[in-house]
This record gives C-alpha cells, sequence and structure tokens, in this order.
C-alpha cells in the first residue's frame, strides 16, 4: 500500500537532488542554457516576468525536478496494480516484477550501449503516453522533462530510487499496490511537492467530506430533478479531479441501480459524459483524466490500460473565466475566437490551448450542478487582470479570484424559473463578504440570483484551508424566496480533530443546516432577509451578533461625516530599505534630518505606541523629495538597492519611475496628512481593536492607517473620537464589518488547526480604514475618561526600561540600579491597573452612550468615585467567564495566556460602593443578551503587554550593544587607523568602563558574571561574516551573484553606458542564508544592519577570540582593517597561503566598492585607494600562487573532531 506521508518526505529530499543535477546540466550543456535564455526572454519581452533569468530559470527547474519525479510516480502506480503488462521502474519483489524491471533495463542497454538511463527514462514515458489515459501527461509539449533531462547519473539514482527493497522485510521501500486504485493521492502530492505550482495554480485539494456535503446539495438533487439520464455536472477549476470523481461515483451508482443489466462498459461512458472540468494546469488535468479513466476501467473489469475502451472524458485544459459562451447576465455567443486574435493584447498565453475545441465545447453548455473550489489568489498578470475585469462585473479594486469565479459558476449553471435552474455549490474565501473588493459581486451579481445558503465554515477544521472559507449554494434563475438560510459561526474547532470530518464546529454545521432556529456552542442556523445580502458587508455572526449591529446603527452619524479623512499616510514600496533601526541609519551617517520614528500596525497598543524602528525619510521640509545625490552617506546607503526601488510596482501596474518619482522617494505620500501634527492611527491588523493619538512627527506605515480630523480640530475633539474607538462597542461592531482573518491570520493551519481558532479572541482582524470611516457614533462620548486613559499610558510608556535608560543616557537621570527597577516595575504595574479600571468605565459608559442599558438602569458606572486598581482576571466579564469554566459549561486559555488568575468571586479588598458596581455588572451581563454579547473575551481589551522582565533585557541589551559601539572603540583617523580587535580585546576595553559593568551585572543577573563572555554573547548576535561563502546557503550564494551582477550595470550606467534594463534581483528567503542571525541582521534585500563585521577561522595563535570590525566603517576603512590584519597574520604569525586566502577574498570583494566611492585621490596617500588595493590583491594573490578566481570561488573546510575553546567558531578555515 501506498505510505503517502513517507512518499512525500522521501520525493522532497530527492527533488533537492535533482534541482542540483539540472542546475548543474544547464551550465556545462550550452543549448539547454541557449533555450531557457530565450524562453525567458521571450517572457521578459512580454512583460509577464520581472525577474532575472536566474531567479525565473530557478522555477523552471524545480517543476522540471517535480515532473520527472512524478513521471516515474505515475509509471510506478500503473505498475504495481499490474495496468500494464511488463513494468519499466521496479515491482514488489514477490509478484516477480521487480525482476521484470530489471530485465527490461538490461534489455534496453544491450540493444543501446551508448544511451543513460535518461534515454531510458525518456524512452519508457514515451512508450506510457501512448497508452489511453497518459497522453495528456507525458504530451512533450507539457511535460518539461523532455526539454530538461536530467543527467545519466541522476537518472540512474532516480530508476534504482523505486527499486529500493527493505532489508529487514524484504518489502518495496514504496509499494503502489492498492486494490481499489486511488489515486487521490496524485493530487496531494503534486500539490506538496511544488510550492510554485501551489502558488501559481492556487493548489488546494478539497477533503472529500466537503466536496460529498456539497454534492449532496447540488448534483443529488439535480439527479432527482432532472434526472440521472439527462443530468450533467461541471468543475470549472477541476484541478486534479476530486469533484469529477466524486461526482463520477454518484452518477455511475444510479445507472447500476436503475440498468443493472446495462453493459458496465457503456454505464462507466454514461457516467463519464455527465462530469466535465477545465483547469489551467496542464498537469492537473492530466491527474483528473488518468483518475476518471482508472475509475472507469475498474467499472468496466478491465485491467490492462492496452485493453481499454476508447472511453471518452469531458476534461480540458482552459481558463474557464475566458474560454467558452457566457450565459445568464451576460450572455455571449463566445468570449473566444482564436489565440491569434489576442496576438497584440497580451492575452495569447491565455487563449492559447490545444483543448480549444474541446474546451470551448465544454464550457459552450451549461450544467444542472456546478460545483468547485475556485483558487483564492489575486492575478498578477496586468494583461489577464484587465481582461477578467473587461468580462465580469465581480472583478472590482484588487480583487480574489474567487469573485469572478462565483460569478461564472452560477452562469454555467442552467438558467432557468425556480424548479428548472441549475443548482451552484461552492466553498471559496470569505474575504469577499467584509473586504472592499467583494461589494460589486455582493451588490450587483448575487442579488439577481437564487442564493439559498450561505454557510459559514472559517471555524471548522478544514485540511490545508488556511484562509478562512464560506460555502455558497444557490440556483441560476432569479431569487425564489425572501430568506436566504444562513449558517452563522459561533466558535472555532476547539482542538485539531482525529478526523476532520468528525469535528465539532463541521458536524455541527452538518447536523443544524436543515434546522432553522437551531442554535448550539458553535453555530447558529436562521433564514436571513435576502435584502440583508445584497448590501455590503455582510454580517452574519450568529447568537443575535447580526440585530446588535443594526441596533448600534439606528439613527447615528458614520465617522467618515465628522473626519476629513482616513487611510494609508505613506507607504515606501520596501521597507527593508527604508524602514531600520535608528542605530543603523546612524551608522550609515544618515544626517538627523532624514530620520524619523516609523509607526507600524503592530506596535500600536493599549492606547499607546511601543518603541519600534526609524524611518529613511528621503524629504525636505516642505515634504519635496531631496536631491539625494547632495547627501552622499544617504546616496550610498540606498545606491545597491537602486534597480529594485526604482522598479517598485505602483498601482496600476506602473513603476515608482514610470509613474514620475525619483527613484529614492516612497510609493505614495499623502503630504496633506502631515501637515497638522494631531492624528490617530490604528493597528490594521490586530485581534482587537487599538488606537492611539499621535501627537506628530512620524512616519506611519501601510499597516497603521491614519484618522485625520479638519484642520484646527482640538486635541479633545480627538481624544472625544479615540474614547469610542478604543471601547468593547467600537471593536464589537468593527468585527462584524471587517474581514476575519483567523488566529495568525491563517497560518495556523500549517500546524492542523481550524482557521478561525478555537476561541474568537484569538482571531486577527482587517480592520481596514473603509470600514472604520463607517463606524457609527453617538449623540456624546466618554471624553473625560479618554483623556485619563492618554494620561495613563504616557505616564506607562515614560518609565519603561528603554525609556529609563534613553534618560540616563542624555544625562537626565542616573543610570538605573536594581532597586528602582524594581520600584518602576511596580509602578508601572499599579498604573496600568488604573488604566484597567478606568477602560472598564469607559466601555459601560459607552453602553450608555449607544443607548444599549435598559431604561432606568443605574449604577452600572463610578458616578462621583474614582474606581480602585483593577488586576486582570478581576473584570467583570471575567469574573463571568470563570464561574462558567468552574461549572464546567466554557473552556478557554484567556487567563492562561494572559498570565491571570480567573476569580469566581468579587474581590473583598475593593470598596464596597465598586462591588455594587461589579456585581451589578454582572447581573446586566447574565441577563442583557446584548450586553453579554459584548462582554466577551472576543471585545474586551486584553492588555496584553510584555513581560517586563523582557522589556527589561532587550532594554539592557540594547544599551550595552550601543556602549560597544562608543565611537573611542572603533578609531578610524590618521593618528588611529582602523584595525581588527576581537571579542577579548573588546571585552578588556570595557572591563573598566564603570557605566558598562553596572549595566552588564543588571542585564546578567548576577555580580560575578564573566564580562567577556557578555560581550561574546552580545556581538555573536550582531555580527555577520565578512564573506558572502560564510553568509549564505547555495540558494543565498546563487542570488548575491545576481545582485553583483545588478551592482556591476548600475556602475556601468553610472559611467554613461546605455545597459539596457536591468534586471532586478530576487530577494532573499530565510533559507538562503546559513544561519537564522544572519536573515535577521540583512532581511529580504540583504540591508546590512548588523554592528559588526565577523572573521570566523581567522583567529589570531594567541588570541583565539573571534576577530571583528565595527560595520560603521566605510569600504575604505574596513579595508584598511583588513588589509593591516592580513599583513600580520602573514609577516608576523607566518600564515600559510590556505589560511591566508579568505582575508584576500575578503579583500577582493571590497575593490568594486573602493573603485566606486574611493576612487579620488587620497590626500593622505597620493593615489586612488581603490586602484591601489586592486594592484595589492593581485600582487599579494600572485606571491600566494593563487588566481583572481581563487579567490572568488575559496569554501571553507570543517574541520572534524578538533576541541572549540571558549569563544571560538566551530568552522575553522583552512
Amino acid at each position: 500500500m501506498i505510505n503517502a506521508p513517507q512518499l512525500l518526505a522521501d520525493l522532497t529530499r530527492l527533488l533537492k537532488r535533482l534541482e542540483d543535477d539540472l542546475r548543474q546540466r544547464i551550465a556545462e550543456v550550452a543549448e539547454l542554457e541557449a533555450g531557457l535564455q530565450a524562453e525567458w526572454q521571450a517572457a521578459r519581452d512580454a512583460d509577464r516576468t520581472a525577474e532575472t533569468f536566474e531567479s525565473w530559470a530557478d522555477q523552471v527547474i524545480t517543476q522540471a525536478g517535480v515532473h520527472w519525479l512524478l513521471s516515474c510516480v505515475f509509471l510506478r502506480f500503473i505498475e504495481d496494480n499490474e495496468l500494464v503488462e511488463r513494468p519499466w521502474l521496479g515491482g514488489t519483489p514477490g509478484s516477480g516484477r521487480l525482476a521484470l524491471a530489471r530485465d527490461r533495463h538490461e534489455a534496453y542497454f544491450r540493444g543501446k550501449p551508448l544511451e543513460s538511463d535518461r534515454d531510458y527514462l525518456l524512452a519508457s514515458f514515451r512508450e506510457a503516453g501512448t497508452l489511453p489515459g497518459l497522453r495528456t501527461f507525458f504530451d512533450e509539449a507539457h511535460n518539461p522533462v523532455f526539454r530538461l533531462g536530467i543527467s545519466g547519473d541522476a537518472a540512474m539514482a532516480l530508476r534504482q530510487f523505486w527499486q529500493q527493497v527493505d532489508p529487514n522485510t524484504g518489502t518495496l521501500a514504496h509499494d503502489f499496490t492498492d486494490p481499489d486504485w486511488n489515486t487521490r493521492f496524485l493530487g496531494d502530492l503534486y500539490q506538496d511537492l511544488s510550492e510554485a505550482t501551489r502558488k501559481r495554480y492556487a493548489l488546494l485539494q478539497t477533503p472529500e467530506f466537503v466536496e460529498e456535503f456539497i454534492l449532496d446539495r447540488t448534483l443529488t438533487p439535480a439527479i432527482r430533478e432532472f434526472g440521472f439520464r439527462e443530468v450533467r455536472m461541471i468543475d470549472p477549476t477541476c484541478g486534479s479531479g476530486h469533484f469529477l470523481l466524486g461526482g463520477f461515483r454518484r452518477l455511475l451508482d444510479e445507472w447500476l441501480r436503475n440498468e443493472p443489466a446495462r453493459n458496465p462498459r457503456d454505464i462507466a461512458q454514461r457516467a463519464l459524459n455527465a462530469v466535465a472540468g477545465v483547469d489551467l494546469n496542464p498537469f492537473a488535468v492530466a491527474i483528473s483524466r488518468f483518475r476518471l479513466l482508472v475509475a472507469a476501467l475498474r467499472v468496466s473489469g478491465v485491467h490492462r490500460l492496452t485493453e481499454a475502451p476508447d472511453f471518452k472524458l469531458n476534461v480540458a485544459i482552459g481558463d474557464s473565466l475566458l474560454h467558452g459562451k457566457r450565459f445568464g447576465m451576460a450572455a455571449t455567443d463566445g468570449m473566444f475566437e482564436g489565440a491569434e486574435d489576442y496576438a497584440r493584447t497580451g492575452l495569447a498565453h491565455a487563449y492559447a490551448s490545444e483543448d480549444l475545441a474541446h474546451v470551448n465545447r465544454i464550457l459552450g453548455r451549461q450544467y444542472h450542478a456546478v460545483v468547485g473550489n475556485p483558487p483564492y489568489i489575486i492575478v498578477r498578470d496586468a494583461a489577464l487582470n484587465a481582461a477578467y475585469r473587461q468580462r465580469y462585473a465581480s472583478c472590482h479594486m484588487k480583487y480574489s479570484l474567487g469573485a469572478p469565479f462565483t460569478e461564472r459558476f452560477f452562469e454555467l449553471a442552467l438558467t432557468g424559473k425556480g424548479q428548472q435552474a441549475g443548482y451552484v455549490g461552492l466553498i471559496t474565501a470569505n474575504s469577499f463578504m467584509k473586504r472592499e473588493f467583494g461589494a460589486k459581486l455582493i451588490e450587483q451579481v448575487l442579488p439577481r440570483l437564487d442564493l439559498t445558503h450561505v454557510i459559514d465554515t472559517s471555524g471548522a477544521y478544514i485540511p490545508s484551508h488556511g484562509t478562512p472559507t464560506v460555502i455558497l449554494f444557490g440556483r441560476h434563475c432569479a431569487p425564489v424566496s425572501d430568506t436566504v438560510r444562513t449558517v452563522m459561526g459561533i466558535k472555532g474547532e476547539p482542538s485539531t480533530p482525529n478526523d476532520p470530518a468528525r469535528g465539532l464546529v463541521w458536524s455541527a454545521i452538518v447536523r443544524q443546516i436543515d434546522q432553522a432556529g437551531s442554535a448550539s456552542e458553535f453555530v447558529s442556523v436562521g433564514d436571513t432577509l435576502r435584502t440583508t445580502f445584497a448590501k455590503h458587508p455582510w454580517s452574519i455572526g450568529g447568537g443575535g451578533a447580526a440585530d446588535l449591529k443594526e441596533q448600534l446603527e439606528g439613527g447615528c452619524q458614520r465617522l467618515s461625516q465628522v473626519i476629513e479623512s482616513a487611510g494609508i499616510t505613506s507607504f515606501t514600496l520596501e521597507d527593508d530599505v527604508f524602514v531600520v533601526s535608528a542605530p543603523t541609519l546612524r551608522r550609515y551617517r544618515i544626517p538627523s534630518k532624514m530620520i524619523r520614528d516609523s509607526v507600524s500596525g503592530d506596535e500600536v497598543r493599549d492606547w499607546t505606541r511601543s518603541a519600534g524602528d526609524a524611518a529613511l525619510f528621503p524629504y525636505d521640509a516642505d515634504y519635496r523629495p531631496i536631491p539625494l545625490a547632495d547627501f552622499a552617506h544617504a546616496y550610498r546607503y540606498m545606491w545597491p538597492y537602486r534597480t529594485g526601488l526604482a522598479g517598485n510596482v505602483m498601482f496600476g501596474k506602473q513603476t515608482k519611475v514610470e509613474a514620475g518619482l525619483q527613484w529614492w522617494e516612497y510609493g505614495r505620500l499623502t503630504v496633506s496628512k502631515f501637515r497638522a501634527p494631531l492624528s490617530i492611527t490604528f493597528g490594521e491588523i490586530a485581534t482587537h481593536n487599538h488606537f492611539v493619538l499621535d501627537r506628530g512627527g512620524k512616519v506611519f506605515n501601510r499597516t497603521a492607517p491614519v484618522i485625520k480630523l479638519p484642520a484646527g480640530s482640538s486635541e479633545d475633539e480627538h481624544l472625544g473620537l479615540l474614547g469610542l474607538l478604543n471601547s468593547s462597542v467600537a471593536c464589537f461592531w468593527l468585527k462584524q464589518v471587517c474581514h476575519n482573518k483567523g488566529e495568525g491570520g491563517g497560518t495556523r493551519v500549517e500546524a492542523g488547526n481550524s482557521a478561525l481558532g478555537d476561541e474568537a479572541w484569538k482571531s486577527h482582524f482587517a480592520f481596514n480604514s473603509t470600514k472604520v470611516a463607517e463606524f457609527p457614533l453617538p449623540a456624546s462620548g466618554p471624553l473625560p475618561l479618554a483623556r485619563k486613559l492618554d494620561a495613563l499610558a504616557r505616564e506607562v510608556n515614560a518609565c519603561l526600561p528603554a525609556e529609563l535608560l534613553r534618560g540616563a543616557t542624555r544625562g537626565r537621570q542616573p543610570l538605573p540600579i536594581r532597586t528602582s527597577l524594581d520600584a518602576t516595575r511596580d509602578h508601572v504595574g499599579t498604573t496600568r491597573q488604573h488604566a484597567i479600571a478606568c477602560q472598564e468605565e469607559l466601555d459601560w459608559a459607552c453602553y450608555g452612550h449607544y443607548g444599549l442599558l435598559p431604561d432606568g438602569a443605574e449604577g452600572l458606572c463610578c458616578d462621583g468615585f474614582e474606581p480602585p486598581p483593577v488586576r486582570l482576571g478581576e473584570r467583570a466579564f471575567e469574573i463571568v467567564l470563570a464561574r462558567r469554566v468552574a461549572e464546567g459549561r466554557e473552556q478557554t486559555t484567556w487567563f492562561a495566556r494572559h498570565g491571570s488568575t480567573p476569580i469566581t468571586e468579587i474581590p473583598s479588598h475593593w470598596p464596597e460602593n465598586y462591588r455594587q458596581v461589579v456585581q451589578r455588572r454582572i447581573e446586566s451581563i447574565e441577563r442583557d443578551r446584548n450586553i453579554g454579547l459584548m462582554e466577551r473575551p472576543e471585545y474586551k481589551r486584553r492588555w496584553n503587554t510584555p513581560a517586563w522582565e523582557d522589556l527589561e533585557r532587550a532594554a539592557l541589551r540594547d544599551w550595552l550593544l550601543d556602549r560597544l559601539e562608543a565611537p573611542h572603540l572603533w578609531p578610524a583617523s590618521a593618528d588611529h587607523p582602523p584595525q581588527i580587535t576581537t571579542v577579548d580585546r573588546l571585552a578588556d576595553a570595557v572591563r573598566g568602563d564603570a557605566g558598562f559593568m553596572q549595566i552588564s551585572e543588571l542585564y546578567a543577573g548576577h555580580s560575578g558574571f564573566d564580562v567577556t563572555q557578555v560581550v561574546a554573547e552580545l556581538v555573536a548576535s550582531e555580527s555577520v561574516p565578512f564573506l558572502p561563502v560564510l553568509r549564505y546557503t547555495e540558494s543565498g550564494l546563487r542570488k548575491r551573484t545576481q545582485w553583483e551582477d545588478t551592482w556591476a550595470l548600475q556602475r556601468r550606467e553610472d559611467a554613461g553606458e546605455k545597459v539596457g534594463k536591468i534586471p532586478v534581483p530576487p530577494k532573499y528567503q530565510s533559507k538562503d542564508f546559513l544561519k537564522t542571525v544572519y536573515w535577521r541582521l540583512r532581511g529580504g534585500v540583504d540591508v546590512p544592519k548588523e554592528r559588526w563585521v565577523s572573521y570566523p577561522g581567522c583567529e589570531r595563535g594567541v588570541d583565539t577570540s573571534l576577530p571583528i570590525a565595527w560595520a560603521g566603517w566605510n569600504h575604505l576603512q574596513q579595508a584598511t582593517a583588513l588589509a593591516a590584519y592580513y599583513l600580520e597574520m602573514k609577516e608576523h604569525e607566518g600564515w600559510e597561503p590556505a589560511r591566508l586566502q579568505p582575508l584576500l577574498a575578503g579583500l577582493l570583494g571590497l575593490v568594486p566598492w573602493l573603485e566606486q566611492w574611493h576612487n579620488e585621490i587620497d590626500p593622505s596617500y597620493g593615489e586612488r585607494m581603490g586602484t591601489y588595493y586592486r594592484g595589492f590583491v593581485v600582487e599579494e594573490a600572485r606571491e600566494l600562487g593563487l588566481t583572481l578566481d581563487d579567490l572568488r570561488g575559496w569554501k571553507p573546510t570543517v574541520t572534524a573532531g578538533r576541541r572549540v575553546t571558549k569563544n571560538q567558531p566551530q568552522d575553522r578555515l583552512v
């Protein structure tokens, strides 16, 4: 039997070997590289790729490797299940088929002794391609194995892989024998092996229990209504055919039940006639066709492919959004004529299909049932994006493909009236429900159709579905009833179910869907007025949430009516370059007037903004772009990223430069929003609402949108709004209208969880500015409380460890000691408890402002007295929650996650008047549905701040790091030229620094600390090796080469040469770096943010600690230090050439920068330093018996078995 997990693991490892082999083959075989170059150039000329050839080729190589593996998988499946008489690759030893495969291989080479195993595999693929059902897969036009051949050695290893026998059991390592001929694993394997294909085609295998649920409510009633002889079903995005197989089996059962005497082959063909599928991905179509064929063979009792009847399959390669006929609202005779008609539109690639007649025939008719799981991705291809927009009303703004496919699914269903209309069922991303792009689908398309069911499945555990989903059912006709059956989510799956089909949420959906008015812990079901679904956004929260939202909006004006604007103030288009730490910018000597605090959304929490990174702000006082060339240090900092920055794509698909901007500008800067200092900013992606008043001078990231009030608005006017926006009422309303991205934004599904999360308070929402602007405002607000909360937040911020140390550095206060830090911690804790109490007052006051409290309700707020400090866990809703947990009515991790202790009784130490207030609140929560809805963890402020100990340690660490960069430790003058030092020497230099030793003791946590160990740890966390080969993995080195090629072209361009369009080099990923610390310090565009350059393996004889240099030195200073160190090791330490080689390689790497930035006549030396150092490297290399290529190609050798001393790296350079 097939062991799918083990097969995937083994093939993933094998894929890496094939990729390396293909890469080497392309480098060695000129015609292979030339063919790829031509293909890349054609794509580039058509603006279908902006990648460098190397990055583009990497994807092609991966695809070829995947196809080599899966081509073999196809063969192995049909071999082990004896669908062919003689195997090519392998077989089970007991059956004798393994011996047959080996005999066949030997016979091939007896006839063709000069060929390789690559030729044998290709011949096997070609022969298999002549068999029924395999032509598409082994078609030389689609399968890249025929144009990108692996080496003979790699082919031999691949062939032998399939013949591996477990020596302990004597069984085949990968046995594909399956009595049921189950082919589902083929689609799953394809999805999991190929990340690039998964992203390009949005591959997502629909679990069988979801398919069955959708087919139960589409195909099955269609069979009842139209008859099994007439019914037709289509999946317009069929992928590898899961829905098609399910539909085929149902129709087959109908034929067998109704006409049992009919010839099985005829029954199989009739069932095949009734199912159709289309997909863009040729390989997925090949899998679908093969799976249908195998299923038909099994029904027919045929056991050999060579004996297969000539079954006709209705599965074609094509684009269901472009090919075929339009029906219904936008009926046309045909959308498609031929690829030649689009040759000059940029769409020829989309229309080209050898299945043209077939796909148009499939999409030229309507069906009784249309089902599927359409892709959720955004279209990147500009021409294709525009074509979809032209054809589908639902394509709006930055739309997801789920929108036009929903429209197309309904079109393909039989147009009718009531009982004569075709059925539609699909599972799709629920983002259209609340994000702006869904407005036209919801308000223009769906109201004309008979949408019958809206089922919130975001809380269900659906394997591989990281995006929260919804299932839609309907019929292609005008609306029949005034209501839509709605399954509304209340709570997500508590834990990963052993069987997803029996998950608690999914089971509740299946059990309750036909019971209007039913409610459970997980979902509630009702018949919602259709008019509700004709207005964007949809709010289908269960348990009365929709009614409460409507009540909150009644008679209120909207935020948009009282503000000037809400939205993004700026975006850089390349945060990795513009947004870095302030010390990094200072290290590059960026003028202070070009540095501003940067605010990102995840820093905006609990009425304040935590300190974050700084932003390079290349604008003058009037917000005009500065002439960058006039600021040498800023220019040199940004120059390496020029091509990428200039090529940043704006809205409308224009590059930044094409849009008339300078390459060093932000992609957008809304100047009007910067002129008035006061702003309200908020975290766009968060679990709860976080708004803060900013008083000016900052740059706001796109994740921190800004609300601007009319010019001249006072601080109190801002604070009044702030109080409402930070209330639990606001949190509730925003979560009804904003997109739920799931816990962790959906990524948690990778770890095996539902998208929604097991508790609602864990889910992240996209609080976009469009929805925020529609927030309803009552006639009055909680201004005094907002003032107090703002003041308390600022007080807390001023007392945080980083602020204390910053004040000490500036001489405003002494350096902290243990007792002063502990006292401040206690003060901050008490202040935060006051803020928690004040927030409670604000929330309950807002219930009154919105008219949610019953008439005569009194004593729910602290009128005339101050509330006492309140700890987390002591709020009224938390006491209610703790009681429910104690009674077994509820489970939660709320208290554990927030470090609080659940209590079931009101604290006795509180004043009696406050105890009575809290008691009345508890009673209100328990008896008033609306109050009970909002007084829940998902709407109440979490106060989820980092632990004081973590804040303290981070602040102490940053202070120590800054101190280790003090100028006197890193001289670079004519009298004191820069020198490479070591960790031990640096530790010795700060041993006499009383301030450093005082803070180090706090950092280490005890007085007997080892200062050398402290310095070594700090330096290791903030240093990067001097040579690329010591920083990057093989994939990273390939990318580094592309970056160096780009820099070479930029230099030629700067010299006045016409170099054409310079390719944008690829971004790095974490896997491109040898250590995670290097990735953290460099990031996607490799911006050097490290504090020190390290020279691992270059330790001197006596001092074996790590050699380092300050990263703030310019290239000339670094070269001066490195050259001096090289000469010292050569002349005084007596290093052999092999040990000197990496030092000289480091100097060679600096030469291009020296020639670029330091090649004027140096006044101290009287010569051009770039020219000098190039000559120095050449001469020294010659003396060592090395060429420049030897230097460039140097790689470290790991010496095994060597004892490692303290502070010594484990890789030794020899």
